[in-house]
């Protein structure tokens, strides 16, 4: 079998045109007024981080905007693995997906980050008093809109395409699989973790 790997942007321009029009124009070095309502009605988002991705929820608007330059996005209370904060101090480079439930087009923001444990920027991240642990700023170098295609095909926000209840079983029960432990006690862990660091949180 021969080797069909692309190495080089070259190969690639050969299968793929160069981008023009709006998917080029579209690209902002900063916030607009639509970026900003965007990320004020969204409550999630995934940061990729050096090779590794990472889910982060709250309330609309968890994420604070400092300026059109730079936002803010609270690190609460996880699993203490911290990936991504360590991938943040090796690279500072991180990516953004912006995901608002019912819209099919995402935000993305890309750019530098660095933590910070200032209290004149956490306290303003607190629910419910609880402030978070850390933070992580963003300073943005280049936001756009993502088309629709993606979560319009994968039918994301449509109940009928909603996996059927068993199919994935319950984590906790993953989890035991995958450590060799008791299925019944972890589940049942699992889901008392979940509960209180909810509770912690000021969620619960």
């Amino acid at each position: 079998m021969s080797d069909q790997t692309v190495t080089d942007v070259e190969t690639l321009r050969e299968i793929y045109p160069e981008p023009k029009g709006v998917s080029v124009d579209k690209q902002l070095p900063a916030l607009d007024e639509h970026c900003r309502n965007f990320i004020a009605h969204a409550p999630f988002l995934i940061l990729g981080t050096d090779g590794d991705v990472s889910p982060k929820g709250d309330n609309p608007g968890f994420v604070q905007i400092l300026d059109d330059k730079t936002i803010v996005i609270p690190d609460r209370k996880g699993n203490n693995r911290m990936d991504s904060m360590q991938n943040i101090l090796d690279n500072p480079r991180v990516g953004i997906l912006f995901m608002i439930p019912g819209v099919n087009e995402t935000l993305r923001v890309n750019g530098r980050a660095h933590i910070s444990v200032d209290p004149k920027i956490t306290n303003p991240l607190a629910v419910n008093g609880k402030v978070p642990a850390s933070a992580i700023v963003v300073h943005i170098e280049e936001v756009y809109l993502h088309c629709a295609k993606a979560l319009a095909r994968a039918r994301i926000w449509n109940p009928d395409a909603h996996v059927a209840k068993g199919v994935i079983p319950p984590a906790g029960r993953i989890y035991a699989d995958q450590v060799g432990t008791d299925p019944v006690e972890l589940e049942k862990v699992y889901d008392e973790i979940i509960e209180a660091d909810l509770a912690d949180e000021g969620h619960a």
